[in-house]
């Protein structure tokens, strides 16, 4: 190894090379060399069984394995274990050494960036199948109810979260709409997150009687749910279009903010607020009803929207709060108003929302 120092200062003198007498000892300073030097012929080890401790130990580790003349298919073998390179000794100046280090050294950094590069691409993969489950189409084709959809995670590099939502029209023509928040954050709650949005749209799509539907959707979480402190909190309305304008809604609230009405308004609406699902085994939600007029407009949101900062130094925006920025935001066209919406409340904020945002706006199409 002395020859190897010596051949490498020639070369380069701002090489630095740490000698270890044997793995044991290399292994202690693997985290800080970029680079290992693995003579195969170390005392205590025999044939590959020096390289595979040293990747065993770490995996990322760029590895130039030295042979001697008699054994250079050991080299070839270890390269095959996961060694960067190999020289054989005797045939190695200087500068073979040098080139032989920087492609290894850069090889292994490849490596590490196409690793972090399929991570990426399976999480892309992950949040497509997510926001499929969690984010549809509403279906209300032949209502004379639209709807606009918003969705932003909280969660640093994430996609999708636990908020959900959906609106379809009803086998009887009533539009029903819901919005959901599954506590916690993370695949496991967004993947409970768009079990519960498919199983909400297959009840109301089956004619189940609306005032079962958040009953039979409890069954579902308490079934599925992986931990036993998870709970949901739900907001379902009913729209049943008025001839000649107009409309009447059932509100049913499980622990969810109520909508606000926009047109007219804006203003609060007023609903009974029940527990949210998962926390009580045998529990109602009481139906709150409302009158909406002609060219009506409703916002449905997660609680994301209210929990970060208000004007007031230490005080939440809460729903009060976000009337007052729905005043100052009137004159925006509704196309756009979800996305202004979180805009303004984010400069209210000073910064990104912690948690995450789902929006629901429905609208009279008429």
């Amino acid at each position: 190894m002395f020859l190897v120092q010596e051949l490498l200062a020639e070369v380069d003198p701002t090489v630095s090379v740490l000698v270890a007498e044997s793995v044991e000892a290399a292994l202690g300073q693997l985290p800080v060399a970029d680079c290992v030097l693995l003579d195969l012929n170390l005392p205590g080890t025999s044939g590959l069984d020096g390289l595979r401790q040293i990747l065993q130990s770490d995996p990322a580790a760029a590895v130039c394995v030295l042979t001697g003349l008699d054994d250079e298919y050991l080299g070839i073998a270890a390269v095959g274990v996961g060694a960067q390179d190999y020289l054989v000794k005797n045939k190695a100046d200087g500068a073979v050494l040098i080139r032989a280090i920087r492609y290894a050294v850069e090889r292994r950094r490849a490596e590490a960036s196409m690793v972090r590069l399929r991570e990426e691409q399976l999480v892309a993969a992950e949040s497509v199948r997510l926001e499929r489950g969690l984010l549809p189409s509403p279906l209300l084709d032949g209502s004379t109810v639209s709807s606009r959809q918003f969705y932003r995670s909280g969660r640093t590099r994430a996609v999708i979260g636990g908020d959900f939502f959906d609106a379809v029209r009803g086998p009887s023509g009533t539009v029903h709409a819901m919005i959901g928040d599954v506590s916690g954050h993370g695949p496991d709650e967004a993947a409970l997150g768009a079990l519960l949005r498919v199983s909400w749209r297959a009840l109301v799509l089956a004619g189940v009687d609306e005032p079962q539907v958040l009953p039979k959707l409890q069954e579902v979480l308490v079934s599925e749910r992986h931990d036993r402190t998870l709970f949901t909190t739900v907001c379902t309305v009913t729209i049943d279009p008025v001839p000649g304008g107009g409309a009447h809604l059932q509100i049913r609230s499980a622990g969810h903010p109520p909508p606000v009405s926009l047109r007219p308004g804006p203003m609060s609406l007023q609903a009974t607020v029940g527990v949210p699902l998962g926390v009580l085994a045998d529990t109602t939600w009481v139906s709150t009803g409302a009158d909406l007029a002609p060219g009506w407009a409703l916002l449905m949101f997660t609680d994301g929207l209210i929990e970060g900062r208000g004007r007031r130094p230490d005080e939440l925006l809460w729903q009060e709060g976000l009337i007052d920025v729905l005043g100052e935001d009137r004159d925006i066209p509704p196309a756009d108003l979800p996305g202004r919406l979180v805009e303004h409340v984010e400069r209210i904020n000073g910064g990104p929302l912690a948690d995450d945002v789902a929006i629901l706006m429905l609208s009279d199409a008429r």
